[in-house]
């Protein structure tokens, strides 16, 4: 099966979902929106990208697969191949949605990461959240993971993974969660900011964390959350995509509703010495079931158009 992968950034989860549908037999060619990210890209950075997919004769695949809604245009423009549309969540929770959902209504089969967006979206779609790459985010010894990162100061270390300035993750309200939290416990807490770091270091800081703490306005199904239980470090959040499932039964993990119980179930996680079982959590998620049931949702989509 030849697809082609129309993308607008080609994030390190869409890599590991690119080489995972390839050891499945699924050729792929990737396609990336020139000129920044989602939110800095011109409408002329669209129209290259628009002419750009024709220029690649997108009818001479078996498949076309838009990930992410502002990229579903471009694979619709083309009549003669199904499209699949994989949305990512601030597609449908953010400025956008309006174009992804009427898009959505067009594709031959969507894939959504969450419930929640299944809800919101409000049309058939098969539920496939992002995967983990349990070879790469794995266990290791807190003490050691320290020593990389140099955090062997004594304190506590809540692990914020995102660019402070994308205003959706909201890294003000994370400064005063931690603030509140240091004003009930004696040992200092800092906030750590991991973004732009090579993701293959990423899993050191997770297991240098005392906790992760996610206080975004809208999820999907966010990956540092499964990365984060795939380490077994705890994850405190706001009730935001997926994350209530995901930590579901896993100890010294919660979901919160408002600052207060995060700052609260903050610092009786930093405080616990419990074990944390968050790999068994997130097992279900591996690279290698997601590469099937979306090679399955490729085979439906292509099933379809032939009946």
């Amino acid at each position: 099966m030849n697809v082609l992968q129309l993308v607008t950034t080609r994030r390190p989860f869409f890599h590991k979902q690119v080489e995972a549908l390839e050891r499945h037999g699924v050729s792929c060619t990737v396609l990336e929106v020139p000129g920044g990210d989602e939110d800095t890209r011109s409408p002329m950075a669209y129209l290259r990208f628009y002419i750009k997919s024709l220029g690649a004769f997108p009818w001479q695949y078996d498949l076309v697969h838009a990930n992410y809604g502002l990229t579903a245009p471009m694979a619709l423009a083309q009549p003669a191949r199904p499209v699949v549309l994989s949305l990512w969540g601030s597609d449908i929770f953010g400025q956008y949605d309006w174009l992804s959902r009427q898009c959505a209504t067009l594709a031959d089969e969507v894939v959504v990461m969450s419930s929640t967006m299944a809800d919101a979206l409000g049309e058939p779609c098969h539920l496939i959240p992002h995967s983990v790459d349990f070879e790469q985010f794995e266990p290791v010894q807190k003490e050691t993971a320290r020593e990389t990162v140099g955090w062997d100061d004594g304190n506590y270390h809540v692990l914020f993974p995102y660019d402070p300035d994308r205003a959706e993750k909201d890294h003000p309200r994370a400064v005063r969660v931690v603030d509140a939290v240091n004003e009930r416990l004696d040992t200092p807490v800092s906030l750590e900011v991991v973004h732009g770091v090579a993701h293959e270091q990423v899993p050191i800081y997770m297991n240098a964390a005392d906790a992760l703490i996610l206080t975004s306005t809208h999820e999907g199904s966010p990956n540092a959350v499964k990365e984060a239980l795939a380490c077994n470090t705890p994850v405190l959040s706001l009730d935001v995509g997926d994350v209530a499932s995901l930590v579901d039964g896993v100890s010294r993990s919660a979901v919160c509703a408002d600052n207060e119980e995060l700052t609260t179930a903050l610092t009786a996680a930093l405080q616990s010495s419990e074990t944390v079982d968050g790999r068994a959590a997130v097992e279900p998620l591996r690279l290698n079931r997601m590469a099937e049931r979306l090679t399955a949702v490729y085979r439906s989509a292509i099933d379809r158009r032939c009946t």
